[in-house]
């Protein structure tokens, strides 16, 4: 089946050959190490992911439960009247379609997708880049994106990718989308990664923004045998990253008439620690964004270590909650 598609989703597997998650999942694995596939975003790919990235059609039928969940809790973080640079991106798509209904919104985007979904919201303004359309994800790349988002300045920037550790933050299998993703990053005063628990610990070839640029990562609940993704969770408390989790069946504060400012997705606790900024540029050579930027002057949040999803300490956020990690005592 990966061999034929370039890519399948875990479910879809469990469906077909009529066992659960958890086996397929361990048979995976045992591929995995065999050489024959790569784990990716909740399922499997053909192996290099390093270079090879899964188009659309495949990416939009994995981790889709997730991927709503996050956009759910997202949603909540957008205040009535913003401004936000929204990547191109499955997840960001599902964000784009809860952004219709805040009102007095400004979205710029360089996704053909994202604009589509917001095409009809009233309220909402849509600023696209220039650019050349990158047909594998619906996206304007190259030195027109680029040009275009000079002097550009919003609150936040809402960002996805092909992977994301504490070691080297948000990265893409391409270079161009990789460029484009950056300059979205520095127009925006906060950023925001939504990347559900299959992406935590997935390392591709392009650095898109470091772990100390990221204000806050979206994510859904690892499961409890996932000792990846939680230890990757942590790390990333470690480094001054705000974690918020989105559950089961979550809705944003939009959704209740109200500005995602006043939702309780939108209530959260501090940054979790501190970290030094890390200047200098990426392993491809081009530029990186600055430091993370704090333009509320939150501190530390309380004291807590990542064990299992179970134990996470928590902020109860409407349909989703804030974990309140704290750096481990070194």
């Amino acid at each position: 089946m990966v061999r034929a598609n370039g890519a399948v989703s875990l479910r879809e597997l469990a469906r077909v050959v009529q066992t659960s998650e958890v086996t397929v999942r361990r048979d995976v694995r045992a591929l995995e190490a065999e050489g024959l596939l790569d784990r990716r975003h909740g399922g499997a790919v053909l192996p290099g992911g390093f270079t090879r990235e899964s188009g659309f059609p495949q990416k939009s039928h994995l981790a889709t439960a997730e991927k709503t969940a996050i956009a759910d809790l997202a949603a909540g973080f957008v205040e009535e009247g913003e401004a936000v640079v929204v990547g191109a991106g499955t997840t960001t798509q599902e964000l784009a379609r809860r952004l219709a209904r805040v009102p007095g919104l400004t979205v710029v985007t360089n996704s053909l997708l994202v604009a589509q979904a917001l095409a009809h919201a009233n309220r909402v303004e849509v600023v696209m880049t220039g650019g050349t359309l990158r047909g594998s994800n619906y996206a304007l790349v190259g030195s027109g994106a680029e040009q275009s988002l000079q002097g550009l300045r919003v609150s936040r920037a809402f960002l996805s990718g092909s992977g994301l550790t504490a070691e080297r933050g948000l990265s893409t299998s391409n270079m161009l989308s990789a460029s484009v993703d950056r300059a979205l990053v520095q127009a925006a005063a906060e950023v925001v990664v939504l990347a559900d628990h299959t992406k935590l610990g997935t390392d591709t070839m392009f650095q898109t923004v470091p772990t100390d640029v990221i204000t806050r990562l979206v994510t859904d609940e690892p499961p409890a045998q996932d000792d990846r993704a939680l230890t990757e969770l942590q790390a990333l408390a470690d480094q001054g990253v705000q974690i918020a989790v989105a559950g089961p069946g979550a809705e944003s504060g939009p959704a209740g008439g109200e500005g995602g400012g006043s939702s309780g997705a939108g209530r959260q606790a501090g940054r979790l620690g501190s970290s030094a900024p890390r200047a200098g540029s990426g392993e491809d050579g081009l530029p990186l964004p600055g430091p993370r930027r704090n333009p509320h002057g939150q501190g530390p949040g309380g004291a807590g270590q990542l064990r299992s999803a179970a134990s996470l300490p928590e902020q109860q956020t409407g349909g989703g909650r804030v974990a309140d990690l704290a750096p481990r005592r070194r």
